[in-house]
């Protein structure tokens, strides 16, 4: 009985440490979209704020897990709870227990640190280094985490995991097309709109005028690394991949459906890219490397909810709309003199939006029952398209109404309260010269001249645009 009893033991604890090998390497690989989030964001301003930018990156990650470990991940997964919000765990007490242990904060960590990594591109090149870490405290220690607990933890009004479901049915949100990307997005949007457009970025007669950022090869890296990075954030979204599947074949079981997960991720991201270069350049007339870069991400933050629950085909429709959805936001964008550096509320609040919708649309009934199991019920509702009702449309739509109104409500008046204290807008001058030399002590790139080597030479590039002028 003993040996039974420690062969038992022993295969439980080995269950254990590959799943939580599998949610820590997942973890890593999300973190590592901070990379990819930083060399996009300074790619795609003007040299002379980049070193701005990235310093907002590092911050957000830094600031972000201290405040994330005294409330977010209290407020989002502090079990048992209200519907509302969660109220244990603040700074991890009572750590860990058989529910939940370390790499489960850490993955969820990465998440909180993205969204907030999204909005910081929409705010950039004209934002005082204070609002940031205002902001970027706020959303992480508060905004995000309220969200998460309602669409992700088991007490939550709207999770797919509350024991009576929203509709029957909760929310099939699986990796945050609206939990991360709208929230992310939307708090970008109430941010730029309250600060106005840069300076120069539409003439005397409200024209639209390109301020093109400084170097497409940080644009190119910071995309690949993201697109790496979401190997993590939606495969692993899981947490688990030591899980059978009853009635499956010996070789099917979660590690599966991870795997899957990976194919759809792929297929939609790479849809969007092709989808977004030819129509840019029948739009524009020109093959864009920046339009594909943003229409990849544009896809693969559309396919973040329902990665998991849809067939490979239904991820290349996925791509070929949220390409439309992106190019449509930035021609509303521009009609209305909304200026967003890195179109992020247009990607990740427009595609993210439209993710929602589509997992209502194509989420297979097989999938769902195998990522989301009912026990001893019929099964939850599944995509419309596919036969399964109109239930869980009206979940994700008053999913995509409540993340609209509590971002709304929590995040647009922190940005006006900023703004009427004046903490959130730059000078016109510091604008003018660049937060770099004004704020940060220098441009970004620079060198030492032989010349004299006591000194120290501060370069600003000038980038040259496809006419030949430069900027």
């Amino acid at each position: 009985a003993k040996v039974i009893t420690s062969t038992s033991t022993q295969f439980a604890s080995t269950t254990y440490a590959l799943d939580s090998t599998f949610l820590l390497f997942s973890a890593y690989l999300v973190f590592s979209m901070q990379v990819g989030f930083a060399m996009l964001c300074a790619g795609s301003v003007r040299a002379k704020n980049t070193m701005n930018i990235m310093l907002t990156n590092v911050l957000d990650a830094a600031a972000g897990a201290l405040f994330y470990y005294l409330f977010g991940f209290a407020l989002a997964f502090g079990s048992p709870s209200n519907p509302f919000i969660g109220r244990r765990f603040f700074a991890l007490e009572s750590f860990p227990n058989s529910d939940v242990d370390f790499p489960y904060f850490l993955y969820q960590w990465s998440f909180a640190i993205a969204a907030a990594g999204i909005t910081s591109g929409s705010i950039a090149e004209r934002t005082q280094f204070v609002a940031y870490l205002i902001y970027s405290s706020f959303l992480t220690g508060f905004v995000y985490p309220v969200v998460s607990h309602w669409f992700w933890s088991e007490d939550g009004w709207a999770s797919a995991g509350n024991t009576h479901p929203l509709f029957g049915s909760g929310v099939i949100d699986f990796a945050g097309s609206g939990v991360v990307h709208m929230v992310g997005g939307i708090a970008g949007f109430w941010g730029a709109f309250i600060e106005g457009p840069r300076i120069g970025r539409f003439d005397h007669e409200g024209r639209s005028v390109a301020l093109r950022g400084h170097s497409a090869s940080l644009v190119v890296l910071g995309t690949f690394l993201l697109w790496v990075g979401w190997y993590g954030f939606n495969p692993g979204s899981f947490t688990k991949i030591l899980v059978t599947y009853d009635g499956s074949q010996a070789y099917y079981g979660q590690w599966s459906a991870v795997g899957r997960t990976a194919v759809t991720t792929t297929l939609a991201g790479c849809t969007a890219a092709l989808t977004t270069l030819f129509g840019s350049r029948i739009l524009s007339g020109h093959w864009n490397i920046t339009d594909v870069c943003n229409g990849l991400l544009g896809g693969f933050a559309a396919i973040t909810s329902g990665c998991a629950v849809v067939e490979p085909w239904a991820a290349i429709i996925c791509g070929f709309v949220a390409a439309g959805v992106l190019m449509g936001s930035n021609n509303l964008a521009e009609r209305y003199k909304y200026d967003d550096p890195l179109e992020a509320a247009q990607l990740h609040g427009g595609c993210g939006a439209w993710g929602v919708l589509f997992t209502v649309l194509f989420a297979s009934k097989k999938y769902v029952d195998e990522v989301y199991p009912v026990s001893g019920k019929a099964g939850r509702p599944y995509g419309l398209f596919m036969g399964g009702g109109g239930r869980l449309l009206a979940a994700h739509v008053v999913q995509i109404l409540s993340i609209i109104g509590w971002v709304s409500f929590t995040m647009g008046p922190l940005f006006l309260v900023l703004h009427k204290l004046k903490l959130l807008r730059i000078s016109p001058v510091d604008e003018m010269d660049g937060m770099d030399l004004t704020r940060h002590g220098g441009f970004a790139y620079a060198y030492n001249d032989e010349g004299d080597s006591n000194q120290r030479v501060g370069i600003q590039l000038r980038k040259i645009d496809g006419y030949g002028s430069t900027s």
